[in-house]
């Protein structure tokens, strides 16, 4: 489902403006179309998932069970493994948004959204269209900008200088000294890139950080968490899940990793900072 429009039409959409063709983007699209609502997409990129095509390094991998990934009302295929490339990610949206019906309109970037309570609708604005609607949905997702810290001095440093949202693979960085800033799951799996390729890597932290495994014992870390929270207090939850991961990973400490003295899953759900899953970088 989905509408186009003329160049400087205004037009009135019976259904919500969804902004932003991600993976929630896609999955509100899908649920409308599954009962008959109409809906406009707006994308200001030439694809979906743009932030997958085009902003993701190569050996990206779901750091989660493709089971806590699924969008609604359509599932991985079985033949995916456990933990899906991020090339397989992209293909499973592209082939999600097609058996739905879903043609987003690209290369429109909002402009301004503004709710008009004279006419009680939503009007976005492009640099091109003028939409309107009841309702609006903003799925553009909570990783989309890149954010480059201003260091003195960076200026004059004669090296390159990359946003991980740039970085491809550690490959052009072969018996390079790297410095990476931030441990968060981006800038740990950079590193391990990095040693993979014989790249020298060095990291710096600003804050504390829980870094837990992606599995223990063949079950997703996420999973057991999950399971746990539904029988169990979350600080209890956490104190389970921190006894396992320092019988796992040991003290990360020695790393010079100092873990927050809030537990894991009760500082993703104040703050929303995500615990590094290791897939291998505390080994290197």
């Amino acid at each position: 489902m989905g509408r186009s429009c003329n160049k400087s039409q205004q037009q009135h959409v019976e259904g919500p403006i969804i902004i932003g063709a991600g993976p929630s983007g896609l999955a509100v699209a899908a649920c409308l179309s599954e009962d008959k609502v109409p809906f406009v997409i707006l994308e200001r990129h030439n694809c979906i998932a743009s932030l997958w095509q085009n902003k993701t390094y190569d050996r990206l991998k779901l750091h989660l069970p493709k089971q806590f990934c699924e969008l609604p009302l359509k599932g991985f295929p079985h033949t995916f493994p456990k933990y899906p490339t991020k090339y397989q990610f992209i293909s499973y949206m592209e082939s999600y948004a097609s058996h739905f019906n879903i043609h987003p309109i690209f290369n429109q970037t909002v402009k301004s959204a503004e709710f008009d309570k004279g006419s009680n609708v939503w009007v976005v604005r492009t640099e091109e269209f003028e939409y309107s609607s009841r309702w609006l949905v903003v799925a553009t997702g909570e990783n989309a900008e890149p954010v480059v810290p201003r260091i003195h001095g960076m200026e004059l440093f004669g090296g390159a200088v990359a946003h991980t949202s740039v970085y491809k693979s550690g490959s052009e960085y072969r018996n390079k000294k790297v410095l990476v800033i931030g441990c968060g799951n981006s800038g740990m799996e950079v590193c391990l890139d990095l040693c993979r390729h014989n790249a020298k890597p060095y990291m710096v932290a600003r804050n504390t950080v829980h870094v837990l495994p992606r599995e223990m014992l063949g079950f997703s870390t996420f999973g057991i968490a999950m399971a746990l929270y539904k029988w169990f207090p979350i600080k209890l939850v956490d104190k389970i899940i921190l006894l396992a991961t320092n019988l796992i990973l040991g003290n990360t400490n020695h790393y010079g990793i100092k873990r927050p003295k809030t537990g894991p899953i009760e500082l993703k759900l104040a703050t929303g900072k995500t615990p590094v899953l290791d897939v291998g970088k505390l080994h290197k």
